[in-house]
């Protein structure tokens, strides 16, 4: 598969996404989009999918080889895939994410911003910071 290719097939996951369209993200995973590749801005699918409380398509891009702790780094997308789905209380896509290894105690900005748990608890979103409490994740400071 070509550059131009792949950078459709991408452009095309990221449009499923955020469309919710799971079917679709399936079809264009088995047709070969990279579960990793981010778009222009720096956004990861998997965060997009988090972000969103896609938790259906998270699973998918996991299993398809996302990695779960992969940091994004668009505009307005920056952070973790766990810290935007406990930002926005998405609890079902919360835990895809730790069962598929999420790091629960892995704060943003590179280890120097917030974590998953700080983000749950300014919700407040209180069984999203339970799940993630459950996982092992530790209060900061």
């Amino acid at each position: 598969m070509n550059q131009r290719q792949r950078k459709k097939l991408s452009r095309h996951l990221f449009e499923a996404i955020l469309m919710g369209d799971t079917a679709r993200v399936k079809a264009l995973l088995r047709s070969g989009a990279d579960p990793e590749r981010a778009d222009s801005e720096g956004t990861t699918p998997l965060y997009a999918a988090s972000v969103n409380g896609e938790a259906a398509i998270a699973r998918l891009l996991l299993v398809a080889g996302a990695s779960p702790d992969t940091e994004s780094s668009g505009l307005g997308s920056e952070g973790t895939p766990l810290c935007a789905a406990a930002c926005w209380g998405h609890t079902e896509t919360v835990r895809e994410l730790l069962a598929h290894g999420a790091d629960p105690n892995l704060h943003e900005d590179h280890g120097t911003g917030r974590s998953p748990l700080d983000w749950a608890n300014d919700g407040p979103h209180p069984e999203t910071a339970a799940l993630l409490t459950t996982a092992g994740a530790t209060p900061t400071g």
